[in-house]
Order: C-alpha cells, then sequence, then structure tokens
C-alpha cells in the first residue's frame, strides 16, 4: 500500500469497508444526537467520525498499555509543559491506514472531508517549537514502538487566540476544548491531591526515620485526561496525559447560605486557575505564583502517579530507574527530581542518599535555549512561601553541592556562586537539572557545543560524560502526508513506498533533481499549494494575497533574536528602492510575517505593530503595490503551518548567530521544498551539511565573529547604519512619521533598540542579508536552477525526522526495548 493515504487509487475491499464505515458514522449520530444522518450538522458529523476512528484505537491503546505495564518494560516518562498536537482526525487516519475508507464514507453521507476536517480545534496547548517537538517525539515513540507516556497540563484556555486590531496584536482566550473534546478520556480512577502552603515540621522518630508533618495547606485535586498517539502502522498506541486542576470543595455551602457568594467559591476559582491558561502574564508578582503553582502541579500529580503504579506493578522502588526514565523537556518541569525525592523520604521512609540517588538515575534534561533570561530562576521567598518542603529539599541539595566545591575548590567562592542552585535570592532551575540528570543534551549539535563551551561549561569540566547534542527532528507524518498530499504522493510515485517509516528512503530522490520531468511536476505541486494557501488566507482571514507571486516566509514566535525586525527593515529599504527607482527588476514576491508576541513582550508586540504598518505603506503607493505585499497572518498555529509551509518558496531563518538552539520550523520547511535563507545557527548547520551550503542561501556573522565584538565591546550599530545610505533610510521610517498606524504613533523605541545597542546584530548583518536575499531572487529567475535546488532541499531533508531523533535518544540515554516488530499493524 502507497504511503500517500490520500491519493492511492482504489484498492480492492475498499468499497465493502468504506459501507461498514458509512453505516458506523450513521449508527453513532443516531446515538450520540438522536438525529438522522441526513439531518447532521458538519460538527455533529465530526464527533460522529471522531468517535469511530476513537473505537478504531481503544483495543490497540488498551492491549498495549496493559501489556506493557505487566511486563514491566521499561517507559520513557516525557514530561513537558507544552504538547502542540494539532488536529487529529487527518493525523490519526492516516497512521491508521483508514483515511480512504473515512473519506469514500463521508462523500457517499454527502459530506466532504475537508469540511469536517477543518471543524475540528486546533488544540492550543502550546507556544511554538517546544510544544510542537513534544508532539513530534509522541508521534515518532509510538511510531518506533517505544513504550511511552507524555505528561502535561489540560489548558482550558491554551496559550492565547491572537487578532489583529488596528496593526496590533490583542490576546483573545482561546477555549479549544469547547463542546468537549472526542479524543480525551477522562480518568477518574487516577486522581492526585497536590499540596500549596501552609507549613512542614520535620521530626524524628527514635528509630532515626524522618517524620514530616504538613499543616494548614491548600489542596488541589489533579485530574488525568488521556489521549491515545497514534503510530504509523504501528501496533503500538501511546498515551498522552493532561492534568485539570480541580478544588476538592467546589462550594462552601454554609458561606453561600450567608450570602458571601464570592468566598463559597474561592477555593474553587483559585485552583482551576492552575489549569486556566499556558504561560500566564508573569510581570506581577500574582502571575509569577501562578506559573510556579502550575509547574509543582504539572510534576507532583505525575511523579505521584509514576511512583504509585511502580509500587503497584513492580513493589522494590529501588527499581524505579530500570522501570522508568523521566526526559525534562526544557525547565519547566525541574521540580518533579525534588518532588520525586520527596515522595521517596517522606512517603515511602528512604533515607536521602537514597532518594537522591535514585533521582539522579530517572531523570535527563533537554536544554533548549541559551539565552540567560529564558534559564528559569524563581525568587526564593516565593518559593519557600508556596511550596516549603520542596524548597527545604532544595536547599538542601544546594548545600551539600556547596560543600563539595568547597572540598575540591577551597575558597573560590566565584565557582560557588555560578553553580549554586540557590544565588543571590533565587532558585536556579537550570542548574538545578544539570547536577541532578544523568544526561544533559543541547538540541543540535552547535547547541550542545555551546552548553559546553558557555552555558554550563564549569559543569562540563568537571562531567564531561554527562553532556551531549541530539539535533532535533520532525515527524514526516504530520509534516508531508497531512501538510503536503500532494508533494506526498509524487515522492511515493516516483521513489516508491515506504519513507512514512524509513527515513533514509528520502535520499532517494536525489537523482531526480536533474530529472526534468519530475522537477515540472515538482513545481505543480508547489503551483497547487501556493493556491490553496492563498484561497485559505482569503476565506480565513479575508486577506488577499497573489499566488503566482513569489512566497518569501517568516514563520516563527517572535522574539528579537529570531530578528523579524531585520527583516521588516530590509523590506521598507526594497520599499525606498522601488519608489526611488533605484531597484527596477524585481519578481512579485509576497513577504509573509506570521508570529505571536507573548502578551506581556512589548518589543516583539510593536514588531507586529511595525510589520502590519509597513503593509499599509507598501499597499498604498501605486509604484510599490503591485511589485510586492507584506501580509501578517493571525494567530500562527499547527493548522496554519500545515497550509503555509507546503507553499513557502524561501524560509527565512535568520536568527543571530549562537542564539537560536535548533529550531524545527527549518526541517519542516526545508521537507517541503523551500530554499532556506539562512545564518549559521542552530540546526541550520546541520541543513547546510546535508544538502550543501550551495543549497541553501547563508549569511552573516558567524558565532565566532558575535562572542568576539561582545567580548572586545567593538560593535557600533550606529556606525554601521551611518555608513550605508539605505539602511539609514530604512531606519528613518520608525521616527519620521511616514508609516501609517492607526493613532499616528511612531516606533521610536524600536529605532533605538538597533541604534544605540542592536543587541542581536541585526543591522551588522544587513548588507549580507542584502546581498543573499538579492541572489535568492536571481535564482529563482532561473526556474530550473531553483527547482533543482528546491528537489534537493527535500530530498536531503530525511536526516530531519524525529524518528532519527528519538532513535539517538534512546541509544544514547534511554535504553528502551521496543516492543515486538513482527505482529506490524494489518488494515485488513
Amino acid at each position: 500500500m502507497s504511503d500517500d493515504i490520500r491519493n492511492n487509487p482504489p484498492e480492492a475491499g475498499l468499497a465493502e469497508r468504506a459501507a461498514e464505515t458509512r453505516s458506523r458514522i450513521e449508527e453513532k449520530v443516531r446515538k450520540q444526537f438522536a438525529i438522522p444522518i441526513d439531518e447532521a450538522t458538519p460538527e455533529q458529523v465530526y464527533e460522529a467520525v471522531g468517535l469511530c476512528v476513537r473505537d478504531d484505537i481503544m483495543d490497540s491503546w488498551i492491549t498495549w498499555r496493559t501489556s506493557t505495564q505487566r511486563s514491566g518494560a521499561k517507559c520513557v516518562i516525557y514530561l513537558s509543559a507544552e504538547f502542540l498536537i494539532g488536529r487529529l482526525l487527518t493525523n490519526n487516519l492516516i497512521n491508521l491506514g483508514k483515511y480512504e475508507c473515512y473519506e469514500m464514507a463521508l462523500r457517499e453521507l454527502g459530506y466532504d472531508m475537508a469540511t469536517i476536517e477543518e471543524v475540528e480545534s486546533d488544540p492550543a496547548l502550546g507556544n511554538g517549537g517546544l510544544g510542537r517537538l513534544a508532539a513530534c517525539f509522541m508521534d515518532s515513540l509510538a511510531t518506533l514502538g517505544l513504550p511511552s507516556m507524555g505528561y502535561g497540563i489540560r489548558y482550558e484556555y491554551g496559550f492565547f487566540r491572537q487578532e489583529i486590531r488596528d496593526g496590533r496584536q490583542v490576546e483573545i482566550p482561546d477555549n479549544w476544548a469547547f463542546g468537549g473534546a472526542v479524543w480525551e478520556t477522562a480518568r477518574t480512577d487516577r486522581t492526585y491531591e497536590v499540596r500549596f502552603g501552609g507549613t512542614v515540621e520535620e521530626n524524628w522518630n527514635s528509630d532515626g526515620n524522618l517524620r514530616v508533618e504538613y499543616r494548614d495547606y491548600q489542596s488541589v485535586i489533579a485530574k488525568p485526561y488521556d489521549m491515545p498517539v497514534v503510530g504509523y502502522r504501528s501496533p503500538y498506541t501511546g498515551t498522552l496525559r493532561l492534568w485539570s486542576a480541580v478544588a476538592p470543595k467546589q462550594l462552601d455551602l454554609v458561606q453561600f447560605n450567608r450570602g458571601d457568594y464570592e468566598s463559597a467559591s474561592a477555593d474553587r476559582e483559585l485552583a482551576e486557575s492552575i489549569s486556566k491558561v499556558l504561560y500566564p502574564e508573569d510581570s506581577h508578582p500574582r502571575g509569577k505564583e501562578l506559573r510556579l503553582r502550575q509547574q509543582y502541579f504539572l510534576v507532583s500529580a505525575t511523579m505521584q502517579q509514576i511512583v504509585d503504579s511502580h509500587r503497584r506493578r513492580n513493589g522494590d522502588l529501588r527499581k524505579l530507574p530500570d522501570a522508568v526514565v523521566v526526559q525534562i523537556n526544557d525547565t519547566h518541569p525541574t521540580l518533579a527530581i525534588p518532588e520525586l525525592i520527596r515522595i521517596l523520604i517522606d512517603n515511602e521512609g528512604f533515607s536521602w542518599e537514597e532518594a537522591v540517588e535514585i533521582a539522579e538515575r530517572t531523570f535527563n534534561y533537554t536544554n533548549h535555549t541559551l539565552l540567560p533570561e529564558a534559564l528559569e530562576c524563581w525568587p526564593a521567598p516565593l518559593m519557600r512561601s508556596l511550596l516549603p518542603r520542596i524548597y527545604r529539599i532544595i536547599e538542601t541539595i544546594d548545600a551539600r553541592l556547596r560543600d563539595r566545591i568547597w572540598q575540591t575548590n577551597p575558597g573560590d567562592a566565584d565557582l560557588i556562586s555560578r553553580l549554586a542552585i540557590i544565588h543571590d535570592g533565587k532558585v536556579r532551575m537550570a542548574n538545578l537539572c544539570v547536577l541532578m540528570s544523568t544526561k544533559v543534551n543541547g538540541v543540535s549539535q552547535l547547541h550542545g557545543k555551546l552548553l559546553k563551551t558557555r552555558l554550563f561549561r564549569d559543569f562540563y569540566v568537571t562531567q564531561p560524560e554527562k553532556f551531549l547534542g541530539i539535533t532535533n527532528g520532525i515527524t514526516q507524518r504530520r509534516w508531508l502526508a497531512v501538510a503536503n498530499p500532494r508533494l506526498n504522493s509524487l515522492i511515493n510515485d516516483t521513489i516508491g513506498e515506504g519513507f512514512m517509516r524509513d527515513w533514509t528512503k528520502l535520499e532517494e530522490l536525489v537523482p531526480y533533481a536533474e530529472d526534468a520531468s519530475f522537477r515540472q511536476k515538482f513545481d505543480e505541486v508547489k503551483r497547487e499549494n501556493k493556491r490553496d494557501f492563498a484561497t485559505w488566507l482569503e476565506r480565513t482571514h479575508g486577506i488577499s494575497i497573489d499566488p503566482e507571486s513569489f512566497m518569501d516566509v517568516q514563520a516563527k514566535r517572535l522574539h528579537e533574536y529570531k530578528r523579524q525586525l531585520l527583516k521588516a527593515v530590509h523590506i521598507l529599504s526594497i520599499y525606498d528602492g522601488l519608489v526611488s527607482g533605484r531597484i527596477t527588476d524585481m519578481p512579485k514576491v509576497s513577504f509573509v510575517f506570521a508570529a505571536k508576541a507573548a502578551p506581556g513582550y512589548v518589543r516583539a508586540k510593536d514588531t507586529i505593530r511595525l510589520i502590519n504598518a509597513i503593509s499599509r505603506l507598501v499597499a498604498g503607493n501605486e509604484r510599490t503595490r503591485d511589485a510586492m505585499s507584506v501580509v501578517f497572518v493571525p494567530n500562527y498555529d499547527v493548522s496554519t503551518a500545515q497550509v503555509l509551509m507546503p507553499a513557502t518558496d524561501l524560509s527565512e531563518q535568520i536568527s543571530t548567530a549562537g542564539f537560536e538552539a535548533s529550531g524545527t520550523g527549518n526541517m519542516k520547511f526545508m521537507l517541503n521544498g523551500a530554499l532556506t535563507i539562512g545564518t549559521m545557527d542552530g540546526a541550520n548547520i546541520e541543513m547546510a551539511e546535508e544538502v550543501g551550503e550551495e543549497n541553501m542561501f547563508i549569511f552573516g556573522a558567524r558565532v565566532e565573529e558575535i562572542d568576539r565584538m561582545k567580548a572586545d565591546h567593538s560593535y557600533r550599530p550606529r556606525e554601521v547604519a551611518q555608513a550605508d545610505g539605505r539602511l539609514q533610510k530604512a531606519l528613518e521610517h520608525l521616527i519620521d512619521g511616514s508609516l501609517p498606524t492607526s493613532d499616528n504613533s511612531r516606533f521610536e523605541d524600536l529605532y533605538h533598540s538597533l541604534m544605540d545597542s542592536d543587541p542581536y546584530f541585526a543591522l551588522y548583518d544587513f548588507d549580507a542579508y542584502d546581498k543573499a536575499f538579492w541572489e535568492a531572487l536571481r535564482v529563482y529567475g532561473d526556474r530550473d536552477e531553483w527547482l533543482r535546488r528546491a528537489v534537493l532541499n527535500t530530498a536531503r531533508s530525511g536526516y530531519f525526522s524525529s524518528d532519527r531523533t528519538i532513535n539517538e535518544y534512546n541509544e544514547a540515554v534511554w535504553h528502551l526495548t521496543p516492543i515486538d516488530d513482527a505482529a506490524r499493524f494489518d488494515e485488513a
């Protein structure tokens, strides 16, 4: 059977299976909504279809979860604050091999599959690459048959829904689960109590054991919701467990009957705020407290459940690290480490040394950033007040670390200050992770190197064997089969089946870069995808775009180091060139941005406002409106990425060298046949190694050059701007009132951030970027050459499959045994 489930010719037995599926859907509609199928809305049909698919999954899910638990097979626990899973209906049908069957059944019922797919919400359980990586990893773990469970929070409103009003970002609550989530199963049999605040009293019994008593604490109940994670043609189904916070007592009836209605439900409101919103604004004390509550809530419920499950099935908790390995995805779940120690000492009677030794063998840490401000630090007084027992455990870890350092490096107070867990009134999560984990990995080879030489150098000197780099990956199921069925079909028709399970097979596409007939087909796929994107953009956002134009796309989380501002200033330079006549020969270009800015990140939100002002400026000038357009696509999410990435010609990956840990958007664009303009940063370096620098547009200062300028303070951004007339004129738009805004405001802060400090070297790289951009347009004008390079980018992208990434984690860190591969999934 071909890997492109959507576009295969009908096979034997398909009609019969479709007829059976049609009857099942009709029956679900009748029993779920008490109406015949011909009266059902698309929303009701979607729910019925989803429930049928869930029924298809359920037997495998129960079978393998039960068998792996009973067999004692070692399992990886993936702890993450985010799981940006995307819509599940199409993905699950493709992985099950049932897409055609359901598509035919719906067609016979008078419904279009595309319409039903659009009904599904895009779960807003993440912000960007961190959450999407976690989702890709869960897909690969299930596909490879590696026992696994993901643990996160079931945010009621997720991150936020972004709207653009008068050019500004406006955050709207995103109730992704409104109306019920088809894929969830509530597990009321697996609830756990999580405690906050109060006081803790430590007493030693006569037998020398520690007895800990908690008083006056606030309880919150963690209620789990499980989602199946369907592997591609795999007999194994993984599990994603998301915790929801509820109060032990929903209503104080005495207070209510006294008329004190607000107090009667206060505990419930406070408890349920924990799982209300992903990343609440933390620029104020209550926001910080809520974030800390969220993080402890996640890890406490998870670790309690893991210990409870292991004790019931295996008895001896000393063998926990042999049965479970916990991967901490960035620093958000760090408190899982002291929480496990707490459970083992307080609840299970372990000594300090035993509990710490078990924790050190259980946990591993993935670092995702080199930015010091992104390495979480919590105010010590807040943690002491909110989590008194956890803080006491961290204090003890810190004190013992300081003693060890003082013994090995007597008098070296500076070393202690760099390595300490608690320093200057703050608890440093990254230091705790590095100290207490078996392995610490970066997410690209450059990032892994920089962890050793820059961020965690002092730890690396004493424990070099602990550190490694494992380059991120993406699942080809989601980012080719689901996102780009046309290209998926072309690849399978050309090199045969297999890429969905074997990432190395895509390499067989390389010779076809020289095949004119294949390049023509590849070109038509891209053109059709661009037409689809233009249609979708008009239908969903009322924004018009020319599908025949050159699609230059920068889609990612908005942050200064990712340098959307560099791109915006460059567009202003092009605008000036077109108006003045300096630029006369340019193909029509659509500059497309898609990004969310964190609600409290003022400069990032100003950049969105700037991009929208540039869009109005370009559209308002007769010399520029027909030559280019600037589009900001609101509410960037997985579903948007799935329609945008297949349509992209040029992928903008222009972060300052040494700041992007890896990136995964760069890999998704590459897989879908876009060429990359980018710096030698993160995984861009390995992309260049795979496809060749000559098939990308590489520019800008390298890490060593950036580090040198930082060290000797030699960079003068204002002098760079004044030496380049084009750049200086483009920057003047930020302050001269030429940019149309709804309130006539200007962009002085952005201007001065570039001219006075430019911490991310945007102006320094401007000229190099300009040359690379025009080289990209030159190559685009040679259609055969552009297509040859585009085909090679797709052909060489297999290395960036998350299957390869997961295999590397398993070989170097987890050491799991795959389930029996002999019983491959058989649709028949």
